[in-house]
């Protein structure tokens, strides 16, 4: 007897915005970030969460982005980037592979950005890519070092609910 895995099914959401649905740690895990990134580095960068990029022929939305300082202009919006954001940051869905990830911070690294985070919830890991094939493994108790961005934050408090 053949055992057929079932067919996927893919959500309306993930259908629409071309992305995995987020769990909530994902979620979690994404408010946390953010939240630290911007208190921490709020004078330095920018930091967006989910916001379209559309880098010459490639289209993404990477949960979260860190960009230069800008200016918040409550008249004039943009509605999908073209700059590349200086770092961007994926955290991985339930139904993703860390290979979809790793595909994805090569394609970041190929129109522009200087610097990749693939945030494993799962093992309360962070993997901080400085180049396609150059990365630091950063756990839940250490301090996250981006050499790229030089800037640093602690982790304790990002993997908890």
């Amino acid at each position: 007897m053949t055992t057929v895995a079932p067919a996927l099914a893919f959500s309306e959401y993930e259908i629409e915005r071309n992305k995995p649905m987020p769990s909530l740690n994902h979620s979690i895990v994404q408010t946390a970030l953010a939240s630290e990134l911007r208190v921490r580095f709020r004078k330095q960068f920018t930091v967006a969460s989910e916001l379209s990029l559309d880098l010459s022929d490639w289209e993404s939305v990477p949960d979260l982005a860190i960009f230069p300082k800008m200016k918040f202009d409550s008249q004039n919006d943009i509605i999908t980037m073209t700059e590349p954001p200086l770092c961007a940051i994926k955290i991985i869905s339930p139904s993703q592979s860390l290979t979809d990830l790793k595909i994805k911070a090569n394609n970041y690294f190929r129109h522009g950005v200087k610097s990749c985070w693939i945030v494993v919830p799962v093992l309360e890991n962070i993997y901080v890519f400085s180049s396609p094939s150059d990365y630091e493994i950063y756990r839940a108790t250490q301090t996250l070092r981006d050499e790229v961005l030089d800037i640093s934050t602690p982790l304790t408090d990002i993997f908890e609910g």
